[in-house]
């Protein structure tokens, strides 16, 4: 419909009137808000190799049909395939172009969700989207199946508010693999540049500092991951016979681990230096409590807090390959594996960074053992231009939805395309906003999404869309 709620006269989205309408036209469509992110959770939308796919694609038919309603053209549902035959997730792309001199906005979120992992560690069903205490739990509703429902109840706001004719562009990509790495994210924007090309990108994927402070993402850490293999046989000898002048691969591959943080647990590869400093304190508490500490663990790792989660270098191992105990026998291991996860504070390069850690261990003493390590995944640092005209745009309207000053925050995780999109759109301003909180446990069993952040974030967003339609 092109009738607009302010019919008659042109209406100023920082005034206080539209602030309310705003906030009314949440609480007048929210119930039904909450059931169609409800439909997206029932989705076992899963990009991961050995899941069924089929679950995935009828996840992407449900949010075109979602998006079928707020004046999109040429909406359509997108697959890539590259040279080894492997095809990607389904994206679904659509747009309204934009009028005259109008901006254009692409909205971006993604519908695969990570596995839910131990089945006995959920207090609820985690593909039944269920409230408790006004959060709702399940698989996706906050990452990402939230940022879904986010753009696509601003859009719709911002038809009924302004009316169909506002003028500004927007541009909806709904991702189908971003859990796994977005491998055909740069695919995508290659094959679809012209579409997709924006002023303003919105990536509804980050989080919150508070369920009460709303927060911009402004830099993001990058990654690089990877294997290290240590072999000390070519087969399994018998321990009795054969131990004490032979060490077995996994004391080995330990000691490999152990001297990659120093003793006081910052990372000890050569060549990371931190180039960016936080703003804002992290309350130590406040981690624990989010991270379900141990009682007496030390933090690891020294200086600023925030600066340790956003700006600094960190290492993980994540995964090992080794004899398991119910098929351990008194035989010495002969190879052993782990994968490293490493963070990347902004400003530092992923290759680089690979090939240091790689460096780093080539140079211990591994008393003659075969140690090599196999490269993985990399993804750059971002950080966000300062002054930027729609930073400042899109903190105002999150300040206004909250009605608290929103901050500036970095974001320990990484978020790797956002490279792909600075590289492919240079002059476009691109804004981190999301609706997670610390409370939330993405990727963790009892994933959850606080209602209240909901609604303000879908208020944040139509002000600011409304504030770039008359805004050139």
């Amino acid at each position: 419909m092109n009738a607009s709620l302010f019919p008659g006269k042109k209406p100023d989205p920082y005034s206080s009137e539209f602030i309310s309408a705003v906030k009314d036209w949440v609480d007048e469509h929210f119930i039904s808000i909450q059931a169609q992110l409800a439909e997206l959770v029932a989705h076992q939308s899963l990009a991961f190799d050995g899941y069924d796919r089929a679950a995935l694609h009828a996840s992407a038919d449900a949010i075109a049909e979602l998006f079928s309603d707020v004046g999109l053209q040429e909406l359509h549902q997108v697959t890539e395939i590259d040279d080894a035959d492997h095809t990607s997730g389904p994206a679904i792309i659509g747009r309204i172009p934009a009028s005259g001199d109008k901006p254009t906005v692409l909205l971006y979120a993604h519908h695969d969700v990570q596995p839910v992992g131990d089945l006995s560690a959920w207090h609820t069903d985690p593909w039944v989207a269920t409230e408790r205490q006004g959060r709702l739990y399940g698989r996706g509703t906050a990452d990402d199946k939230a940022g879904i429902i986010v753009h696509h109840a601003a859009v719709k706001a911002l038809n009924d508010l302004l009316g169909a004719d506002h003028g500004l562009g927007v541009t909806v990509f709904i991702e189908g693999e971003e859990e796994i790495g977005s491998p055909f994210f740069a695919q995508f924007l290659q094959n679809h540049r012209d579409l997709l090309a924006a002023d303003t990108i919105i990536v509804a994927d980050s989080s919150n500092w508070s369920v009460d402070v709303p927060a911009l993402t402004t830099s993001l850490r990058g990654m690089i991951d990877g294997v290290i293999e240590v072999t000390v046989a070519d087969h399994p000898v018998h321990s009795g016979l054969f131990g004490g002048p032979m060490l077995d691969a996994i004391t080995v591959l330990s000691r490999v681990i152990a001297s990659l943080h120093d003793a006081d647990g910052d990372v000890a590869v050569e060549g990371l230096k931190q180039q960016r400093w936080a703003d804002v304190t992290y309350d130590e508490n406040d981690f624990r409590n989010q991270t379900g500490a141990v009682e007496g663990l030390k933090l690891a790792g020294t200086g600023n807090l925030a600066d340790r989660l956003w700006n600094k270098a960190a290492l993980n191992i994540i995964g090992i390959d080794a004899t398991p105990i119910p098929e351990s026998a008194n035989a010495i291991v002969p190879t052993a594996k782990a994968r490293f996860s490493m963070r990347l504070g902004p400003g530092m390069d992923p290759h680089e960074a690979m090939q240091a850690v790689s460096r780093h261990i080539g140079a211990l003493d591994v008393q003659g053992a075969e140690v090599q390590v196999h490269p993985g995944e990399v993804g750059r640092p971002f950080v966000v231009e300062p002054n930027v005209r729609a930073t400042d745009m899109m903190k105002h309207a999150l300040s206004d939805a909250w009605g608290t000053a929103a901050i500036e925050t970095g974001l320990g995780g990484s978020i790797p395309f956002v490279a792909d999109l600075v590289d492919a759109f240079p002059n476009a301003s691109i804004l981190l906003t999301g609706v997670e909180d610390p409370d939330t446990k993405a990727h963790s069993p009892n994933e959850s999404l606080d209602l209240s952040v909901l609604r303000h974030a879908i208020e944040a967003q139509v002000l600011v869309l409304a504030r770039m339609a008359f805004t050139r």
